[in-house]
C-alpha cells in the first residue's frame, strides 16, 4: 500500500529521578549519601533509508516515544538511559508541524540521521547536594520530562522526470515502455492511483529516474480529482515532462495552459523548473502537422519547416520556453529513443 502522508505525535523519553540514599554498611560510621543520577530520556531521530518506499508502517499510529530514562539508585549507581526512537522514512520525506505546516525537518538523501527531539536530562542524585552544613540531604532532583510535537510526515518521490498530464493520455504507457516499471494500463480515467518512479536505461552509462503520478485535472490544486494529492510528487523532480494527448478532444493548447495553471496555483517553484513537450498518440493524430504547427504559434516558437520538430540549443537555452516538443507514440515506438536522449541531455545541462 502506497501512504505518502501521515500524522503523528512524537515524544521523546523523561529524564529519569536521581535517587536519595545513604550508606548503610558495617562497620562504616557515618556514611553519607550516594544517591547516583537518574539516566537520561532517549532521543527522537529521523533516519532516511532507501530500503523503505512509503510511510505505511506508521499508517494507524497516532503517538510514539522514545524510552523514559531510569531512576538513580544507592550506591553512586547511575540510572540506565532511554533507548532512542528512530523513525526510518523514504528519502524524500519532510517533516512539517501538524499545525502551521512549518517545515521542520527535511530528508533528502540516504542515510542521513536527524536528532528531531531531545530527551530529558536525568535528575541528580542526593549525592550532589552534601555540604559543610547538609551532610544528610534528603533532596535529589527530578528528571526533566521529554519534548513532545504533533506533526505531519510528507513523503516527495524524488525523481529526475515527472511526468504530468491529463487523465489517459499515455504516461503510464510511456513508463512501462522506457522504463522497468509496470503500472496499470486501460483504456479509462485515472487508472494510476498510486505515483510510480521507473529507471530508464538510456544507454550502457547513463539513465535517470522517472515519476508518474496520477491525471491532473482542472482544479487539481484546489482539490479536484485525485492530482491535488500527488503534485508534491512533482516538487522534488529537477525536470517536468508536459504529456499532451494529439487524439483528445481537447485541444493542445486548452491542455498545455491548464495544466500550466494548476501547477503553478500548487506551486510558483515548479514554474520556474525546466520543462519539456511530448505529444502522445501520434500514430492515431488526424491533422498532426496542421496541429503541431499551431501549438508552436500558440508558444511563440517555431519548428524546422516541414518536420515535426522543435528543439532549443543546449548551449542558448531560454528556461522560460520547453526544452522540445516532441510528437511520440509508445504503441509504434515513434520517437521514443529521442525522447530519451533529449531528456538525458536536458538533465546534463541541470548538473
Amino acid at each position: 500500500m502506497f501512504i505518502d502522508s501521515v500524522n503523528l505525535t512524537l515524544s521523546s523519553g523523561h529524564g529519569g529521578a536521581g535517587s536519595v540514599s545513604f550508606r548503610r554498611e558495617k562497620h562504616v560510621i557515618l556514611g553519607g549519601p550516594d544517591g547516583g543520577d537518574g539516566g537520561d530520556g532517549g532521543d527522537v531521530y529521523f533516519v532516511a533509508d532507501n530500503n523503505t518506499h512509503t510511510l505505511a508502517v506508521y499508517k494507524g499510529k497516532k503517538a510514539m516515544h522514545a524510552q523514559n530514562g531510569e531512576a538513580g539508585m544507592g550506591r553512586r549507581m547511575h540510572g540506565k538511559r532511554g533507548e532512542h526512537l528512530e523513525l526510518i522514512v523514504p528519502p524524500g520525506t519532510a517533516v512539517l508541524d501538524a499545525e502551521t505546516g512549518e517545515l521542520l525537518c527535511d530528508l533528502t538523501s540516504e542515510g542521513q540521521r536527524e536528532l528531531f527531539l531531545k530527551g530529558g536530562k536525568g535528575g541528580l542524585g542526593n549525592v550532589h547536594f552534601k555540604s559543610s552544613i547538609n551532610q544528610a540531604p534528603e533532596y535529589a532532583q527530578k528528571g526533566l520530562e521529554g519534548e513532545t510535537r504533533e506533526v505531519r510526515l510528507e513523503l516527495k518521490l524524488i525523481a529526475d522526470v515527472g511526468l504530468v498530464g491529463f487523465p489517459n493520455v499515455g504516461k503510464s504507457t510511456l513508463i512501462s515502455t522506457v522504463s522497468n516499471a509496470k503500472p496499470q494500463i486501460a483504456n479509462y480515467e485515472f487508472t494510476t492511483l498510486t505515483p510510480k518512479l521507473g529507471l530508464v536505461e538510456v544507454d550502457e552509462y547513463s539513465g535517470f529516474v522517472m515519476a508518474d503520478i496520477p491525471g491532473i485535472i482542472e482544479g487539481a490544486s484546489e482539490g479536484r480529482g485525485l492530482g491535488v494529492q500527488f503534485l508534491r510528487h512533482v516538487e522534488r523532480t529537477k525536470i517536468l515532462l508536459f504529456m499532451l494527448d494529439l487524439a483528445n478532444y481537447r485541444s493542445l493548447e486548452e491542455q498545455f495552459d491548464a495544466l500550466r495553471a494548476e501547477t503553478a496555483k500548487f506551486s510558483g517553484e515548479l514554474t520556474k523548473r525546466d520543462y519539456a513537450i511530448a505529444l502522445t498518440r501520434a500514430d492515431a493524430a488526424e491533422n498532426l502537422q496542421e496541429k503541431f504547427d499551431a501549438f508552436l504559434a500558440h508558444l511563440r516558437l517555431s519548428g524546422t519547416a516541414g518536420e515535426m520538430k522543435f528543439k532549443q540549443d543546449i548551449y542558448e537555452f531560454d528556461a522560460a520556453k520547453p526544452f522540445f516538443v516532441m510528437p511520440i507514440s509508445s504503441a509504434t515506438g515513434q520517437n521514443i529513443n529521442e525522447l530519451k536522449f533529449n531528456l538525458l541531455e536536458l538533465l546534463k545541462k541541470e548538473l
